[in-house]
């Protein structure tokens, strides 16, 4: 890679899932990358669906005053995961831009 294409767009051909790394082929030059590890979001948000059981109470520390959603009880289930290309997926790669610089999967590319 050049610093010309510091930013492509590929599609995946491996994955290793072990090690959050893909292989991407790059048609416009027809030729396939190394690994590349896919970035992760760690702390992205998380997903919460609703559940019947428990009320929030708010409390004003100003006034000492407080209500409670006791109508419109609910309650929390959540999961974080992480995100893995799958084959024949489009994704994003960026390069660093020096000679046979190492390069990495941004995200993935809607069809």
């Amino acid at each position: 890679m050049d610093e010309t294409n510091i930013v492509r767009v590929g599609v995946v051909m491996s994955v290793d899932e072990a090690k959050c790394r893909v292989r991407v082929k790059f048609p416009d030059e027809d030729i396939t990358s190394d690994w590349l590890p896919v970035l992760q979001h760690y702390g992205a948000p998380v997903s919460v669906s609703a559940v019947s059981g428990h009320s929030h109470a708010i409390h004003d520390t100003y006034t000492g005053g407080g209500s409670s959603d006791a109508a419109g009880s609910h309650g929390h289930t959540a999961s974080l995961a992480y995100w893995m290309p799958k084959v024949n997926d489009n994704v994003l790669c960026l390069y660093l831009p020096l000679f046979s610089a190492d390069g990495f999967v941004l995200g993935g590319i809607a069809k």
